[in-house]
């Protein structure tokens, strides 16, 4: 406190309260509002698929039994609720599978928090589609660097959760600045968002996905929100939760770094570091799952020719996917489809039956998966390795170092959007896909977010 009993803000705080007030102001350069366009489009697609799994489902009916004031849509379904309600289910939804995308250095799935959380502000507040892109830009910028300042990798250690931490600031960043709060009233809505950060990595430890969905996407979307409501209801708070006595970096981080919060802000954005997933399936699997690809059409691999496979990713990862329960998460389920189909659709990722079937199995017994300490040491780099022993004696060897969808191979606007179509048809209908993919492609010419509604329902 100074002499006079006010607060003082740090520099870093005030850059930052001064940076989100004003962002949707601020025009993004061309290259970012594209790649916002895409995360944007892969979000919500991700959302409508997993509206039909069960953590989508069971987050659409809680949600509809809270009632609530009609202020924004839950994708997937015909139920308009209050607005923190909407951005929960959403959250669930977005990631109520291996589908939406990632952040690989600060350890969060950035886009299942916030895009939700700025959707559903920009409904209630009835804003625009370029200050929906803006507000998502924001919120990758503001989640990402939070998780950043913690050290990531040393944060989860701990035990604490990235993936809850970064995204709920993320969405609490871009739903404040569509509810258009000024600098001070940022301050405030961060103290909030600190206040209600939390989360803890046993997460891996949920077979059914339901409370990851909830860790990752529905929670930080939801948080997020209720800090941007009460601050533009008038609540007041602590004005720099980032520095001085008992604050946020005082209860965590070993080592934090503060200025991470700041650094580059307005010239690097986060979201062009950011990856979207080519395969609908754990981000540890990615690179295997590209590699085997490239094999199989080099030398045209069939399943009965391999004696044996070995794949090789992190050791984190090997842990998180060996021979899990659920298909979308087990690396040698989804080696055997891949070697099987020639390639793994979102259908076959999630295929619970077919785990048990008996080609499937007597392939999975060809597969051995291991961690290994110089991928770990590449790491956030999810690289992997497959190597191959065909019966006529062969062997072939590949290293995906760069995953087809992260910023080092980037999947084009055509792959994107056939990733998206191919998630969203099955629920809403090939007619209606094609018009929503259309249409968010085409998302700064939609004057009132709400206009949207019709194609997002069921």
């Amino acid at each position: 406190m100074s002499g006079d009993g006010i607060e003082q803000v740090s520099p870093v705080m005030r850059r930052l309260s001064v940076y989100i007030a004003r962002a949707l102001r601020q025009p993004l350069p061309p290259a970012v509002l594209e790649k916002t366009r895409h995360h944007v489009l892969d979000t919500i697609a991700a959302m409508l698929s997993g509206s039909r799994l069960l953590p989508g489902r069971k987050a659409i009916s809680f949600v509809k039994t809270l009632g609530g004031a009609r202020e924004a849509c839950v994708v997937g379904s015909r139920i308009l609720t209050a607005t923190a309600n909407a951005a929960l289910a959403n959250g669930m939804l977005a990631h109520a599978d291996e589908t939406d995308d990632s952040h690989a250095p600060s350890l969060t799935h950035p886009g299942c928090g916030i895009v939700p959380a700025a959707l559903a502000m920009a409904e209630r507040e009835r804003r625009n589609g370029m200050v929906l892109l803006r507000a998502v830009a924001l919120g990758y910028d503001i989640g990402c660097r939070l998780t950043l300042s913690l050290d990531a990798y040393q944060f989860r250690e701990d035990g604490h959760s990235t993936h809850s931490f970064g995204p709920m600031f993320g969405a609490a960043a871009a739903a404040g600045a569509l509810a258009g709060l000024d600098e001070r009233q940022v301050r405030h809505l961060l103290s909030y968002t600190a206040q209600q950060a939390s989360g803890v990595s046993c997460w891996m430890r949920d077979e059914k996905h339901v409370e990851k969905a909830f860790d990752f996407g529905g929670m930080p979307a939801r948080n997020g929100i209720a800090a941007a409501a009460m601050v533009a209801h008038g609540f007041t708070g602590v004005e720099d939760v980032f520095s001085g006595e008992r604050g946020f970096f005082v209860a965590y981080g070993r080592a934090p770094n503060p200025d991470e919060l700041v650094r580059g802000l307005g010239e690097t954005y986060e979201i062009m570091n950011t990856g979207i997933k080519r395969w609908s399936v754990g981000s540890p699997i990615q690179a295997p799952l590209d590699a085997l690809l490239d094999l199989i059409r080099e030398h045209g691999i069939r399943a009965d020719d391999v004696e044996k496979l070995v794949v090789r990713v992190a050791h984190q990862g090997a842990n998180t996917t060996d021979n899990r329960n659920m298909p979308d998460i087990c690396m040698q389920y989804l080696c055997a489809v891949m070697l099987l189909d020639g390639t793994v659709s979102f259908k076959s990722s999630h295929d619970e039956k077919r785990m048990c079937d008996p080609k499937v199995l007597a392939l999975r017994d060809r597969i051995e998966l291991h961690g290994d300490d110089a991928l770990t040491q590449a790491m956030p780099s999810r690289q992997g390795i497959v190597e191959i022993r065909l019966r006529d004696g062969r062997e072939f060897r590949h290293h995906a170092k760069a995953v087809r969808g992260t910023p080092d191979n980037p999947m084009t606007r055509d792959e994107v959007d056939a990733k998206s179509f191919d998630l969203m048809a099955p629920v809403i209908g090939k007619s209606r896909a094609r018009k929503l993919c259309d249409a968010l492609w085409s998302l700064e010419k939609v004057r009132d977010v709400r206009s949207l509604r019709p194609l997002l329902r069921t």
